[in-house]
């Protein structure tokens, strides 16, 4: 009973905070391809050529800042052995480990060492977003901070820049600013942070403005990222967040899960002792109330 008593009060407030995040997902990969394009994706994604889309958000409750922008992919398996082994930590921490690149086939040399290596670097997402609110107000996003502390301090060096990188003829994603270090490209930093799931959220920024119930949000994206080889979805996501972190109902229902159980059970137990307790035991069968004459 105080396992209920604990976990159904934390499953009630937990589920409360979670129902009060307010969350926009728009599914975009199909309706960013022209109709007459549909019938062969892979063509029309890998053809140069601008790939701009126009979509709009209509905001349904006031969604209060900091306002954070997620790109989400499906049936992305970032978590296969190869993919995730195809990467030189030493390469992306210190200058003087640029040729260390055993590990990064076949995305390790392109007659140089590639910096950074790897498939998943070179995989790096590079579809893009501009938002504006109600056709008129541009809406900043700020990407600055998206990545872990510790990956941009620990992980990625301050002098260690890029090299050769998406320089050969297929190239798989982004590229990079090679006057900047790789400790300040926090796209980079959020991508090389795998996900243990094919269906996952990375960070793309931030927008420090609040946005008020039926705003219309106007999102110019370039969409350029080919998920259309592996049958893969993308969408933009805008969510804020409480002191649970984002929409998360699983937790709550858990704890309602379990204490509602514990507390089943607990009145079970007390009507099937109340309606047929169980008979004590005959206290003259215990050694010291036995007759010692018999010994």
């Amino acid at each position: 009973m105080l396992v209920a008593i604990v976990f159904i009060p934390i499953g009630v407030a937990t589920l409360f905070a979670s129902r009060d995040v307010v969350e926009i997902v728009d599914r975009y990969e199909t309706d960013c391809i022209p109709a007459s394009s549909r019938s062969d994706k892979v063509k029309y994604i890998q053809t140069e050529g601008s790939k701009t889309c126009s979509r709009n958000l209509t905001v349904p409750k006031h969604m209060k800042q900091p306002i954070y922008v997620y790109y989400q992919l499906d049936n992305f398996y970032q978590n296969h052995r190869r993919y995730v082994k195809s990467r030189s930590d030493k390469q992306l921490k210190d200058p003087k480990s640029e040729s260390v690149v055993d590990d990064c086939k076949p995305e390790d040399k392109n007659g140089a060492p590639i910096v950074p290596c790897g498939l998943i670097a070179w995989s790096l997402f590079n579809d893009t977003y501009t938002f504006s609110r109600n056709q008129s107000e541009p809406l900043t996003v700020n990407k600055k901070g998206i990545a872990w502390k510790s990956d941009r301090e620990h992980k990625f060096g301050k002098n260690v820049f890029p090299k050769n990188f998406q320089n050969s003829t297929l190239k798989g994603g982004a590229t990079l600013n090679a006057s900047i270090p790789l400790s300040e490209q926090e796209d980079l930093i959020v991508w090389m942070r795998t996900a243990a799931l094919p269906t996952f959220r990375k960070l793309y920024g931030k927008i420090e403005v609040d946005l008020q119930q039926n705003d219309v949000i106007h999102v110019s994206l370039e969409n350029n990222y080919n998920t259309y080889s592996f049958n893969g979805k993308k969408k933009l996501v805008l969510s804020t967040t409480s002191w649970i972190g984002g929409r998360n109902d699983f937790l709550g229902i858990a704890y309602l899960t379990v204490g509602g159980l514990c507390f089943f059970l607990a009145m079970a137990f007390t009507i099937v002792y109340l309606v047929k307790p169980r008979q004590l035991g005959d206290p003259s069968y215990l050694s010291w109330n036995r007759n010692p004459g018999g010994h």
